[in-house]
């Protein structure tokens, strides 16, 4: 799940790319409404919940970027591992006609089932247990009563809190059959996170990663949406160091023992964005279709580790 932060000037200098889409072809799909959304889910007593069950914010306060010891990335790797394995079961199991509320059902039972709480849940008062973004929902959309459509492609986003610790991950997927811009989008997003992961290690600057991704997407004529962020991640759900996915200027190097998400969203059109009345739903201004992936990462003494990889 991104970290939604304002576009800092500061941090985010300006490029003057040539922008080679002058007349980009969004293919055929659906613009996406928001439907209805269903009563929040209770979670049972037995499951240990995050410091924001109740109120809504979370009460960790994380200044610098944490380095890890063994047992902390022990338990990172449980939490992520889970994360990883219940998204590769909603990619089994989604189609054509499913609801977004149906998948959110399903991903509350797998978490309950597994002793977790699903991270989403209440966390500054997101009102369901995971994130599913259609076409040109860019983050953060809201399971609600619309069924997926043949042609539709959708972001699910899973966090879930195991045993104390949060893991992070998601996945866009086809539905049916997706047209040619629909999918080359998708291979485009997945290949910018695959690169950024490549040049993470030890003494590597953060910032390095958004200008590799941005590099790419650019390179396979595409932009990235630079209003969300990666983000570090522990016993807190979001934490430094923040992971800007354009060119920026944050501060600080990776080192071994930090963890943290990398969680591109490419566009086919503009990047500019527009969140919805329900205060979440961020969608692209000029409806063009957004895709994203994400992995949670550990920087080890050598290199690096994807921690959200299923069984």
């Amino acid at each position: 799940m991104n970290s939604f932060k304002a576009y800092f000037s500061s941090l985010i200098p300006v490029r003057n790319l040539f922008w080679k889409k002058k007349a980009p072809n969004f293919g055929v799909y659906k613009i996406v409404d928001p439907g209805k959304v269903s009563l929040r889910r209770l979670v049972p007593d037995h499951i240990p919940k995050p410091s924001y069950y109740r109120t809504g914010e979370p009460t960790e306060n994380v200044c610098y970027p944490e380095i890890k010891n063994e047992k902390q990335i022990h338990q990172m790797r449980l939490s992520c591992k889970l994360a990883a394995n219940i998204l590769q079961k909603v990619e089994k199991n989604i189609k054509i006609g499913k609801t977004t509320d149906e998948i959110d059902v399903e991903v509350f039972n797998m978490c309950i089932a597994s002793g977790a709480y699903p991270s989403p849940l209440n966390y500054k008062n997101f009102p369901k247990s995971v994130c599913t973004s259609v076409n040109n929902v860019a983050c953060h959309g809201i399971p609600d009563d619309r069924p997926l459509h043949d042609g539709d492609i959708i972001n699910v986003d899973i966090t879930v809190f195991y045993e104390g610790y949060h893991g992070d991950c998601s996945k866009t997927f086809l539905i049916g059959n997706v047209d040619n811009e629909g999918r080359n989008l998708v291979k485009a997003t997945e290949t910018c996170l695959n690169e950024a992961i490549n040049i993470c290690k030890p003494g590597k600057k953060f910032n390095e990663i958004g200008t590799c991704i941005e590099d790419t997407a650019y390179k396979l004529g595409y932009r990235v949406v630079p209003a969300f962020l990666g983000h570090g991640i522990g016993c807190y759900f979001h934490g430094p160091p923040d992971i800007y996915h354009v060119t920026n200027n944050y501060p600080g190097r990776m080192e071994a023992g930090m963890t943290f998400t990398i969680e591109p969203i490419l566009t086919q059109g503009g990047y500019l964005i527009e969140i919805l009345e329900d205060n979440w739903t961020a969608v692209t201004a000029d409806s063009a279709r957004t895709a994203q992936f994400e992995h949670t990462v550990l920087i080890t003494d050598s290199g690096v580790e994807i921690l959200t990889l299923p069984d």
